[in-house]
Order: structure tokens, then C-alpha cells, then sequence
């Protein structure tokens, strides 16, 4: 038996595919860390288009307050919550 290491990469990009920034960090360690996410947000500003990992609350306050707009998906057992019908249109098309 050898040894193995698992590592995320989480990456940032614009719309034309362009990597803005990115964080490697080991499998054991969740998707909204806030020093994982720290790190990637760090000049960004306007909307953030992310998966269903990325729902949490005070994930979205937070970066709300630095000048982020988190847009994520709803997971079935959520209740709805308004969304702009701009944004479920980019969240269609960005996923």
C-alpha cells in the first residue's frame, strides 16, 4: 500500500473562461471555508455564480458586505427564495 494525498482545486473565472484566481487546498477541508473562500474573493467584486456546495447564509452575508452578490442553486429540501429572473438565467447558462 502507498500513500496518497487528495487535494480540491477551486478555481475563479470570468465569463470568457479566464482564470481570475484559484486555491488548492486538501479534500478533508470544506468548500465554504472562509479562508478558501477569502482567498478567492479577494478583489472581486459583483456576482458569483457557484454550485450547491456553496449555499450557506452567513457565506452570503458575508461576502455580500465586501461588495459580492453570491447566486447559487436551490437544493430540494430548501424553500424558494426570491431570485431575479437575470440571475436564473446566467445561473442556467453558467451551469
Amino acid at each position: 500500500m502507498g500513500w496518497f494525498f487528495v487535494f480540491k482545486l477551486h478555481l475563479l473565472c470570468n465569463d470568457k473562461g479566464e482564470v481570475l484566481s484559484f486555491c488548492l487546498t486538501p479534500a478533508n477541508v470544506d468548500d465554504r471555508a472562509p479562508n478558501t473562500l477569502k482567498v478567492l474573493t479577494k478583489k472581486l467584486f459583483g456576482k458569483l455564480f457557484g454550485d450547491k456546495d456553496y449555499i450557506s447564509s452567513t457565506l452570503f452575508e458575508t461576502l455580500f458586505d465586501t461588495g459580492v452578490h453570491l447566486v447559487t442553486g436551490m437544493r430540494s429540501n430548501m424553500k424558494n427564495r426570491l431570485m431575479s429572473l437575470y440571475d436564473k438565467k446566467c445561473y442556467a447558462n453558467v451551469l
